[in-house]
């Protein structure tokens, strides 16, 4: 990044958190601010300079006075709680517990333009909303959800009874929001669907429609390269398909000891399985597993995109649009230099930019050159 862009995105970010722009002064405070760990990474020529982290506040008014005076790109605190969190090595800090957090990021979904990868996740957040409070026991209450001011959404829940769970705890809850480890037996052993079985029996009986769909050469050999069955059992299978197919709706524990049915539900089979994922909440699991994690400070702006970490209350999700409620920046012009063609959608317009000079809205500018996309072309 040239020193010009950086000194741009220097100002424009201490505009915000001095409070000259819109948004200002909404850096939210954490609870138990004073037994978190802060982390820090800010804008300069090397990219790859390190976290400034084993930091502690002792108020609101501190930590805001650091980011007004130090200008970070990136701001973090800890999920955890410590009896003293500034000190230098993590075995001084006195673990006293840690929020349950869920990271649900774009970039592991699905690749595209960076509106339809904000649309896909969001897909994914609401899919895990109702997991953990459909099925898990948890209250909309319970639940602070932030966008994260890039690709994605942090759902944190920071209770109590939750803060003392070890890592294999924690590993418990991602893996059923995330549908890891399910069993073929214990999905199939009764008809009494909920939760994930309902979800897995749904699965499987789309594969059968599918299935059932493919002229009969094209199933034969969809069905050949499964392992563990025969030609004879492939045959018998399509001519009694539809029979199968009802009876998974009846009475599913009776296809427990259908040779066909497991080699489709095996693990293996990326066609059943992608089904299966599609069911799924795909959080990231080092993230709710970790119980020293850093997170994304809500109010602060993102370094990679120049958006805000917004907190949203569950009931406003729907309404929600990250690409102009953390657009925080505005639309007076800014002239940049864009490395490649592109396109992108902010503040209800969509814009199409080439390589070289564009004249853009700066909430635009500060985006591109926040990913790396482009430069500042000309004076700050």
């Amino acid at each position: 990044m040239k020193p010009a862009t950086l000194e741009f995105l220097r100002q424009r970010f201490s505009a915000y958190y001095n409070g000259t722009i819109q948004g200002a002064g909404a850096v939210y405070t954490p609870e138990s601010l004073t037994e978190r760990e802060w982390g820090f990474l800010f804008f300069t020529e090397n990219q790859r300079s390190g976290m400034r982290r084993h930091i502690s506040f002792t108020s609101p008014e501190e930590l805001n006075s650091y980011m007004k005076n130090m200008v970070p790109a990136h701001v973090y605190y800890s999920t955890a709680y410590y009896t003293h969190p500034g000190a230098a090595q993590m075995a001084d800090k006195e673990w006293l517990g840690a929020d349950v957090i869920f990271d649900l990021d774009a970039d592991h979904i699905v690749r595209g333009p960076f509106d339809v990868m904000l649309a896909r996740v969001k897909e994914e957040l609401f899919k895990l909303i109702d997991m953990l409070t459909d099925e898990l026991g948890f209250a909309k209450r319970d639940l602070r959800v932030n966008f994260s001011g890039g690709r994605g959404y942090h759902v944190h829940l920071p209770l109590l009874s939750v803060r003392g769970w070890d890592t294999a705890e924690r590993r418990e809850l991602v893996n059923y929001v995330s549908g890891t480890g399910l069993s073929f037996d214990s999905m199939m052993e009764s008809s009494k669907k909920s939760g994930w079985q309902l979800r897995y029996h749904d699965a499987l009986a789309d594969e059968l429609s599918r299935i059932a769909a493919l002229p009969q050469e094209d199933a034969l050999s969809y069905l050949s390269g499964l392992s563990g069955i025969s030609a004879k059992d492939m045959t018998g299978f399509l001519k009694n398909i539809k029979t199968t197919q009802k009876t998974l709706q009846e009475k599913s524990e009776v296809l427990l000891a259908n040779k066909v049915i497991r080699a489709i539900a095996n693990s293996e089979n990326e066609p059943f399985q992608s089904g299966v994922l599609s069911r799924a909440a795909q959080a990231d699991e080092p993230v709710t597993t970790d119980v020293k994690r850093l997170i994304r400070h809500p109010g602060s702006l993102h370094g990679g995109s120049g958006m805000r970490v917004v907190p949203i209350p569950v009931d406003q999700l729907d309404a929600f649009d990250p690409l102009i409620d953390a657009v925080v920046f505005g639309e007076r012009n800014v002239s940049v230099d864009c490395a490649f063609n592109t396109s992108m959608s902010i503040l209800g317009n969509t814009y199409t930019l080439t390589t070289g000079r564009n004249t853009v809205p700066e909430a635009l500018g500060v985006f591109l050159c926040c990913r790396g996309i482009a430069e500042l072309s000309g004076g700050v």
